[in-house]
């Protein structure tokens, strides 16, 4: 079923408005999987499937003629047990988290977090201080792919 949903992301329409970033919250799409679907997968066929995705995404937006920055990006959102993706008109560096991220050209390493995760959504640890003062999360690793079309002969 995962594995399904990751390659049904380039099917829908994707929004691309530089002027308008809010519009491109309609690119992200949010992926789960039962502990025991999880168990059934491989780190190398989710991360083929993602690949395989960038590359139909980078089609996708080829051909409609859009020729602006544009980046696909997949990451695991831990306090929701899922994995997420996107697509947006900014380059790596300006993605829209509100916390701090890193890019990384390792998606095999976000998904073994994801696939690895037996209580998906629950959050360990939680004290009561914690609902008070959270405490300092590590920087995200975000695996991101340039899907932007070449604008030069040949490209």
């Amino acid at each position: 079923m995962l594995l399904q949903e990751i390659r049904e992301v380039p099917q829908g329409s994707i929004v691309l408005r530089p002027d308008d970033p809010d519009a491109e919250f309609e690119n992200t799409w949010w992926l789960g999987a039962s502990p025991q679907e999880r168990l059934g997968l491989s780190v190398d066929e989710v991360v083929a499937a993602f690949e395989e995705t960038a590359g139909m995404v980078r089609r996708q937006v080829d051909a409609m003629g859009y020729r602006g920055t544009a980046t696909f990006y997949v990451w695991h959102d831990g306090d929701a047990g899922q994995l997420r993706c996107s697509t947006r008109s900014c380059p790596p560096t300006r993605l829209p988290f509100d916390g701090d991220y890193f890019t990384t050209r390792d998606l095999g390493t976000i998904v073994t977090e994801f696939l690895s995760d037996g209580e998906p959504g629950f959050v360990r640890d939680l004290k009561p201080a914690d609902l008070v003062a959270p405490s300092p999360q590590a920087p995200l690793p975000v695996w991101t792919v340039d899907v932007s079309v070449a604008t030069a002969a040949g490209g």
